[in-house]
């Protein structure tokens, strides 16, 4: 989707509605459930009970998600992106600290978005269970839910390659009727009893935290919180469909979710002993629907599902790029489905989170396990969230009252939210805090691994590329070394046009000389526009140092072999470099020759005298760079002749080590036995 196409629109917002708000708008199918079971069943609960918990949903989703995030958050964007990532860079020159809520946070929603597919497909198809249809139960037991919820969440991470901009426009007319369905529904059952709209008055939501029939507490605020997770993905998806389109289709989706639970309370409040036919959990959601169209009802709940999922895989898609870029993560392979640059597909993470919610369903087994696990990262991620944006206000020069009004409020309610969770710790919220712990080690070493390292080569990091081109000049032209190859291709990153990383020379001159007829010293640039191939060259006035600096689209970035041989024929064809005749050839008339590219990794040299923290540190950082993709698939290389060449890495200062000589020892009158 274009800039043009992000602006509001009857499309956009359609796509919007099926990307965006998949995660809140299948909150009704568990947050009731869990308010209820929470409090004991149906048996346990009263009028005030039921109002105080829907007016206690409706403010939490209000503040949370209508104040902070679609007015206040989606102001904070980063040349469109959203997202805790994006909201760090704007702010991160404030203060240096600030890179803490970002780590955290954004190892939270992470860990969050393996646990929103798992809880919300299970839910849905736990609806299919002990249904009889035409005297058969097609769906018996749990093992047959948590089977159909594998094959659905199997297929939905295939057709991730696929695109946000393919997926939001088939999901996006589904996605309306989902919501529209919530809100007939809803009316339908408020039909009972409009006095279920008293819980527009937020003073029953108080009245409700110290009444003596909330048998929970404050803790209640854990199952209420329910409600609102999915606002950090909306915040994420932002670069996705762009915001007016979120500000413009929110209060369509508020609305109908609104009704939704109005007319679930209606019909707690009229079934006080009902008790479910197969002896389950009770689900009010299902319940209050029609039995005559309760097989629809659950087919569209389980699409819902599904696309809630979708909100949660491309939000964490958008948030691993942005940590990449920030070099919070090693750097990875991500694919562009669409000509739109925020729309993105990265393979790898797209199969970790698969693996990870599978392994989630089968090993909470029950919706009802996964709701108690579910949310407690979630309201980590927004305390951080809180933070950076009380900072970004501060930068705006936003009146300084108001900047800590919203401080105060906004942190206090989430340090509420956060501590009711807690308690969700031993029934399965451990492992969310794992997950997100995971994603946070990894991020804190290499980021921190990458400040040691800078800081301490700093000083010899970089030298001057035109200061040995005599050198590399010679060495091309020198026979008493063999050819390493015709052209020699080093991808490096060359700053300002001639500084380039002392362990690119070190690599061709002091490790083994590498004679070559042409060296070329590769730089990527990735623009913002998706089809850009344009290219620089500077040769500092001679025939066998080649610069090159690539100005490709984010669609083209993974085509450097291609490009490099077009390049090498240009400049061979205007006489910039010397001719590359070739004797042994399958193609007449071919002009340039063999290539050879390199790469070159890091490793810790035994010299390097880094010691405790900073040392483990940067052995970590290295570890994960090794265990990270495959370079080459970075450029487009994978079966071009690419070498990955390891160099030592020193750093601090080595203590000069010596040794004595001594004469050879004479053993000549030794005794014998």
């Amino acid at each position: 989707m274009n800039n043009k196409a992000k602006r509001m629109s009857a499309a956009g917002l359609l796509i919007a509605i099926g990307i965006v708000y998949g995660d809140i708008g299948t909150s009704p199918l568990y947050v009731m459930k869990s308010i209820v079971e929470g409090n004991g069943g149906i048996g346990n609960v009263n009028r005030d009970f039921i109002i105080g918990s829907i007016s206690l949903v409706l403010w939490t989703v209000t503040l949370l998600t209508t104040l902070q995030t679609v007015i206040i958050a989606l102001k904070a964007t980063n040349h469109g992106e959203g997202g805790i990532f994006a909201l760090y860079t704007l702010v991160r020159k404030r203060a240096k600290w600030l890179v803490l809520p970002a780590l955290i946070g954004g190892a939270a929603i992470l860990a969050d978005g393996t646990l929103t597919p798992a809880v919300t497909v299970t839910t849905a198809i736990e609806g299919l269970k002990g249904l009889n249809f035409g005297g058969n139960v097609p769906v018996s037991t749990q093992n047959m839910v948590i089977a159909i919820t594998v094959v659905i969440l199997l297929v939905l991470f295939s057709i991730q390659k696929m695109g946000t901009s393919i997926i939001g426009k088939a999901f996006g007319p589904i996605m309306f009727l989902w919501f529209t369905f919530l809100g007939v529904m809803g009316v339908m059952n408020m039909a009972g009893d409009w006095s279920i709209l008293q819980a527009i008055n937020p003073i029953y939501a108080i009245r409700l935290l110290v009444s003596p029939y909330n048998k929970a507490g404050l803790f209640i605020l854990g199952s209420i919180f329910l409600a609102t997770t999915g606002a950090e993905a909306l915040y994420s998806d932002v670069g996705h469909v762009g915001k007016s389109n979120i500000i413009g289709s929110w209060p369509f989706v508020f609305v109908c979710l609104s009704l939704n639970y109005f007319g679930q309370g209606v019909w707690i409040l009229n079934n006080p002993t009902y008790r479910p036919a197969d002896g389950g959990v009770l689900n009010p959601f299902f319940e209050m629907i029609p039995a005559n169209i309760r097989l629809f009802a659950i087919i569209l709940a389980t699409i819902a599902a599904v696309i809630a999922s979708q909100a949660l895989i491309t939000g964490s898609f958008t948030l691993v790029a942005e940590a990449s870029g920030l070099k919070f993560l090693p750097r990875m392979n991500i694919n562009y489905p669409s000509n739109e640059k925020g729309q993105i597909y990265i393979p790898s993470i797209n199969k970790g989170i698969c693996v990870a919610t599978i392994a989630i369903v089968l090993y909470f087994q029950t919706s009802a396990h996964m709701e108690a696990a579910y949310g407690l990262s979630i309201t980590i991620s927004m305390l951080m969230t809180t933070i950076l944006l009380y900072e970004w206000l501060v930068m705006k020069k936003v009146n300084t009252v108001w900047n800590w009004i919203f401080l105060i409020f906004f942190g206090v309610l989430d340090i509420m939210f956060m501590i009711s969770s807690l308690t969700k710790f031993t029934h399965g919220g451990y492992v969310s805090l794992f997950i997100a712990g995971a994603i946070g080690f990894v991020m804190y070493v290499w980021y921190y691994g990458n400040k040691v390292r800078d800081k301490r080569e700093a000083r010899n990091a970089y030298v001057r590329l035109d200061e040995y081109t005599d050198m590399l000049t010679n060495l091309s032209h020198d026979e008493n070394y063999p050819t390493y190859a015709t052209n020699l291709v080093y991808m490096a990153n060359v700053k300002y046009n001639k500084f380039i990383k002392r362990e690119i020379l070190y690599s061709i001159l002091d490790k083994r000389p590498k004679r070559a007829k042409a060296y070329w010293f590769v730089t990527v640039n990735v623009t913002n526009e998706p089809f850009t191939a344009e290219y620089a060259v500077n040769t500092y006035g001679t025939k066998n140092v080649i610069n090159i600096q690539l100005y490709l689209g984010f669609k083209k970035q993974t085509s450097v072999n291609v490009y490099i041989r077009q390049i090498v024929h240009d400049l061979i064809a205007d006489g910039t470099i010397e001719a590359q005749p070739q004797e042994y050839t399958t193609t007449p008339g071919r002009d340039v020759s063999d290539f050879a590219f390199v790469i070159v990794q890091d490793v810790i040299s035994p010299q390097t005298q880094l010691v405790g923290y900073e040392k483990w540190l940067v052995e970590a950082r290295v570890r994960l760079q090794n265990l990270s993709s495959n370079p080459a698939s970075w450029f487009g290389l994978e079966y071009a002749d690419t070498i990955i060449e390891r160099i030592p890495l020193i750093l601090g200062r080595p203590n000069p080590s010596y040794i004595k000589r001594i004469k050879p020892k004479d053993y000549s009158n030794a005794k014998t036995k």
